[in-house]
């Protein structure tokens, strides 16, 4: 009897509360509708929906393209287009990817490759008002992977929520054209393939006049806009900078470890690539059209054979292999100048520059053959730099005074950050005066700590976004505080083109001369040229 009684006091409560649990299960922090989050753009009217506060936009398309061709306007829509999910990625090479097996990296950043499709030009918006004539900084993040692989939703905190609510910035991200379909130099087979060399760049130049023309009735600064990327993004953006094309179409860009040329591809190097892989694809000049509709695997597996055979031949020969692999072309349209050359410098003396590296880049999983071991690092170190060994460390310990563990002396990065130092010197020396350096040095303590400060590390702080990036960064408190600092510096930065921000020291400008050089850690400092003397070291010793 008791039991019962309980079982209908319980039940009572039950039916009293029924009406707020229904309610709770109704409350929701997205909002979507016919009418809700409506946008004109110049092709026609789009709607996405509100998620915690945001307005939010996937899959716009900004242009379309023909193969090889250059990006065209896109043609009109007269209905309302919901732009709800991410739009279609660039295809890319799947065996690749696989090649890369399902290891520690692969854990570390939780890559989503999305849907392939050939017609991948459309970007993404987060912001937090629209149509209300406000000019909110707006910040385009170009996404990396080189100049093959990747996508503007490929790495879980890409996602621009979080920076448009804390900054009250626009986010917007773009998908362009990649590998062999942006970068396939087709110059020298009629007039109607001049363009075709760099079209994955004139689809981020087509995505910058969108922007532009569009972005005022999002709640952006059509007149204040940001480039920033990573890696390969940062290697577009370089080329942006470089670019006739782009000049006036941004002011302000972050170029965030993309700093790995000194010069592109030389145009007799790429249309030698293009001739080798139209013999093989079969198609002669009279048919050239037909590369057109031959499959995207037959094109691909075509260039690969073509990279294989080259430097094969090369070595055979005892020479450098020709500049390989797809990526910007030294032509007389797009790239018509040296990289950073005078000309160039000239050009983009008003557009703000921060460019950066982290400190071990990918060196957290070289260190895998000798672990934390002393005495078999002390042995790789003399290998590489003999008789220099004993100075290489101290100049490591003079850098980095927190070096500890013996896979500290070999994880460092020498190849990223002098390419930073090398771009940096490039500007300041010909007359920029607003450049700032920084060097990401915060270390993951994700599995046993091996990750350290691996390539891509500073993304999650940089879009506040440590918890979607969990597993490399660990999701702990220390994550989260630097990354209020780290995504409010480059916020500060989009918004007046200086980065300094609450939470560091004076971040004065960089100079040859002092160096000037941000670390972003668990606490950060400004410190003028910190690796100078181990850089040296490490460029003139290295028996590599």
């Amino acid at each position: 009897m008791i039991n019962q009684l309980s079982l209908m006091r319980k039940l009572a409560i039950l039916i009293l509360l029924l009406p707020q649990l229904v309610f709770a299960q109704r409350e929701s922090i997205v909002s979507a509708g016919e009418d809700i989050a409506v946008v004109e753009t110049e092709s026609g009217k789009v709607s996405g929906y509100i998620y915690d506060e945001i307005f939010t936009f996937k899959g716009i398309p900004y242009a379309y393209a023909e193969r090889f061709m250059p990006p065209q306007k896109v043609e009109p829509w007269d209905d309302i287009r919901f732009m709800g999910y991410y739009g279609a990625t660039c295809p890319l090479d799947f065996e690749g990817v696989k090649a890369r097996g399902n290891g520690i990296g692969m854990f570390a950043l939780q890559n989503d490759w999305g849907y392939p499709h050939e017609d991948c030009q459309n970007l993404n918006i987060w912001t937090p008002g629209i149509n209300d004539d406000k000019k909110r900084p707006v910040m385009l993040w170009i996404h990396g992977g080189g100049y093959e692989y990747g996508s503007s939703h490929e790495l879980p905190f890409y996602d621009g929520t979080s920076l448009a609510k804390s900054g009250d910035v626009v986010m917007v991200s773009v998908n362009h054209r990649l590998n062999v379909l942006g970068f396939l130099d087709l110059s020298e087979y009629g007039e109607q393939y001049k363009y075709s060399a760099n079209v994955g760049l004139l689809d981020l130049v087509e995505s910058l006049k969108w922007i532009k023309q569009n972005i005022s009735k999002f709640g952006g600064d059509p007149e204040n806009i940001t480039l920033f990327g990573q890696s390969g993004g940062g290697g577009k953006i370089t080329a942006l900078l470089n670019s006739p094309l782009a000049d006036g179409l941004f002011q302000k860009a972050v170029i965030q470890s993309g700093s790995f040329a000194s010069e592109y591809k030389p145009r007799k190097d790429a249309q030698r690539v293009t001739k080798a892989i139209v013999e093989d694809l079969g198609i002669d000049q009279e048919n050239i059209d037909d590369i057109k509709t031959v499959s995207y695997d037959q094109l691909l597996t075509a260039g690969k054979k073509v990279f294989a055979k080259m430097r094969e031949e090369a070595m055979q020969k005892g020479e450098a292999p020709p500049m390989l692999g797809w990526g910007p072309i030294a032509d007389d349209y797009f790239l018509p100048y040296p990289l950073f050359g005078d000309e160039v410098v000239e050009m983009i003396k008003d557009v703000s520059i921060m460019i950066g590296t982290t400190k071990t880049e990918f060196g957290g999983f070289a260190v895998f053959a000798t672990g934390e071991d002393m005495d078999k690092t002390k042995a790789a170190i003399s290998d590489r730099y003999g008789e220099d060994a004993e100075k290489y460390m101290d100049a490591v310990r003079k850098a980095y005074p927190k070096t500890e563990k013996a896979s500290d002396y070999l994880a460092l990065d020498f190849m990223f950050r002098p390419g930073a130092i090398r771009d940096a010197n490039k500007l300041v020396t010909k007359g920029h005066e607003n450049v700032f350096m920084y060097l990401f040095t915060w270390e993951s303590p994700v599995y046993d700590g091996s990750l350290k400060s691996m390539h891509c590390m500073e993304l999650p702080f940089v879009f506040n976004n440590v918890s979607l990036g969990k597993e490399l960064t660990g999701g702990g408190k220390e994550a989260h505080e630097l990354a209020k600092v780290v995504s409010g510096s480059w916020i500060k930065f989009a918004r007046n083109g200086n980065p300094n921000t609450e939470g560091l020291p004076d971040w004065t400008v960089y100079t040859a001369e002092e160096g000037a050089t941000m670390i972003f850690d668990s606490k950060s400092e400004l410190r003028y040229h910190p690796d100078k003397e181990l850089l040296e070291i490490a460029a003139s010793q290295s028996r590599f």
